[in-house]
């Protein structure tokens, strides 16, 4: 077997896919430039460092379950919803995610309360935070399930270990009583070990409406609003003011 045959066994035997995609063109820079042994060394670990990070990356991206637009990049601060640029900006940093503080994004359907809320997972998520991103109806078929499907019991696994989780348009429906303790024994669990970011339409005093019980929704939102900031986002539609037609104007 010759060296270069003998060099792509053992990554192939050690795991190491990155160096052994990069192999044949950094062999060829070796010969031709005359690079030093610690040169080649760094090039080939830190070819390898890259895939890593590459795929653990894709790997948390994937558990995060972003919805299809989350890239804050993309953001059109045109949209007058009351969320300045310098404020989203700020949130953009993250710092609040190390002080454990929560989010909750208040206010009419299309002013960009989802948009946003994936956006701080995806940022989250790229700056190596565990953060995932769950409908109420997610959260809620997680807690009915867990102790059921072995689906169920890891997500709630990896739910309870996360840095930041979104729970996207929380008290939309009614919820039932069992479902309503379940969800604050989450929430009570994870209290002041992990960050929320919250959307929803609901004002705090109607949310007692939606659980159908005014005690338990005081001890949630007692918890949910300890150390928090609640952004109202107001306006009108974004998708009704660009929905698309069939018909040509």
């Amino acid at each position: 077997m010759e060296k270069k045959e003998l060099i792509m066994d053992y990554c192939r035997r050690f795991k190491l896919s990155g160096v052994l995609a990069e192999l044949e063109p950094v062999l060829m820079e070796a010969e031709t430039q005359q690079i030093s042994y610690t040169d080649y060394t760094i090039r080939l670990l830190s070819m390898e460092a890259i895939h890593r990070e590459a795929k653990d990356l894709l790997r948390r991206s994937k558990a995060a379950k972003l919805p299809p637009m989350y890239d804050l990049d993309q953001y059109d601060y045109a949209v007058d919803n009351g969320l300045s640029k310098t404020r989203l900006m700020q949130l953009r940093e993250l710092n609040w995610i190390e002080l454990l503080f929560n989010i909750v994004l208040m206010g009419p359907s299309g002013t960009g309360k989802t948009f946003i809320a994936a956006g701080l997972c995806n940022d989250a998520v790229k700056n190596g935070y565990r953060a995932y991103f769950r409908t109420m109806e997610d959260i809620v078929n997680v807690l009915k399930m867990k102790n059921i499907t072995r689906t169920a019991t890891t997500d709630y696994k990896r739910l309870c270990k996360a840095h930041l989780i979104v729970i996207d348009d929380i008290m939309m429906f009614p919820i039932e009583k069992d479902v309503a303790v379940s969800l604050f024994n989450f929430i009570n669990q994870l209290f002041e070990k992990t960050s929320f970011v919250i959307t929803t339409n609901k004002a705090p005093k109607q949310w007692a409406q939606m659980l159908d019980d005014e005690v338990l929704a005081s001890a949630l939102l007692d918890r949910l609003l300890f150390r928090c900031e609640v952004i109202n986002l107001t306006g009108k539609s974004y998708r009704m003011e660009n929905r698309k037609t069939i018909f040509e104007k």
